[in-house]
């Protein structure tokens, strides 16, 4: 199997130099290695919710999912539930995770349930032409605040930290070769994943040059030493001109949501079998 073979006849809509397009190759190419490597196609299910990430799910092959804007993590983690056989990854805006969606982000981040959430973060509500989010650097001048904003940015990853996500993860859109490999880590990761893919939008924040200037590659970062990812993650504040870095933050082994539902389930379905059995011989 090749991308090619992944690829739609869905007409693709994405502004020129659009980050997205870096992501949609990436998971792409991450599918496909999957599938080279044995894990069939029909086992993954992509989800998407409002805005224009939410469009991949069009351009990729296999099973998907439009969520309503900000619900992408609760639909994922449903279907992981009914049967948890299946890869779940979840596309979602910075927009749609870090604002309307931010608390079902965090339940399933202090659950661990075993999905992948990747966000598009490019820090601008770009399907609605140029409103805020919860990212975006103070002093931010769009539609919704054109004398600029006054709120300080929300740091999402500090975040997932604190809220008990076992992968946390920084991409950037121009950073391809490091984007799959993280993708791949990610998904293959047992447990709630999440990353955050600086993609910028060229048409109404356009931070490429930004971005450049400033990211690096974590090397020779303890990923499972919390107080060592905390620091790195703090590092840059979505706000300062501080170093980027990107990669694995933190990534810890530890039982996900879905095995230790199916065992209290399996348990309270034998515990109520004893009792039924037990009445009917009195009956």
């Amino acid at each position: 199997m090749n991308q090619k073979q992944l690829a739609t006849s869905a007409k693709n809509t994405w502004c020129p130099g659009c980050g997205n397009f870096a992501i949609l190759n990436a998971i792409k190419t991450v599918l496909t290695v999957l599938n080279e490597e044995g894990f069939p196609l029909d086992r993954i299910v992509l989800v998407s919710g409002i805005g224009c990430h939410a469009k991949i799910v069009d351009y990729v092959d296999v099973n998907s999912f439009y969520a309503i804007h900000g619900r992408v993590t609760p639909v994922a983690e449903g279907i992981k539930l009914a049967n948890p056989d299946l890869k779940v990854i979840g596309f979602a805006g910075d927009g749609d995770a870090y604002g309307e969606g931010l608390e079902h982000l965090v339940f399933a981040a202090k659950r661990n349930i075993d999905i992948t959430m990747i966000v598009h973060n490019n820090r601008v509500y770009g399907l609605t032409t140029g409103q805020y989010t919860p990212t975006s650097p103070l002093g931010f001048k769009g539609r919704s605040t054109p004398s600029g904003t006054a709120e300080l940015p929300l740091n999402p990853l500090e975040l997932m930290l604190a809220s008990g996500a076992t992968f946390i993860a920084r991409g950037y859109s121009n950073r391809l070769d490091l984007l799959k490999k993280t993708f791949k880590e990610a998904i293959m990761h047992k447990g709630f994943s999440l990353i955050d893919v600086l993609q910028p939008c060229v048409t109404f924040f356009d931070i490429y040059e930004y971005y450049n200037k400033h990211v690096y590659e974590l090397t020779d970062h303890d990923s499972q030493n919390y107080e060592t990812a905390s620091k790195k993650i703090r590092e840059w504040d979505y706000n300062s001109d501080n170093p980027i870095a990107l990669g694995t933050f933190y990534k810890k082994e530890s039982s996900s949501f879905e095995e230790r539902f199916l065992e209290h389930k399996t348990k309270t379905i034998d515990k109520y079998s004893k009792i039924k059995e037990t009445l009917t011989k009195y009956i």
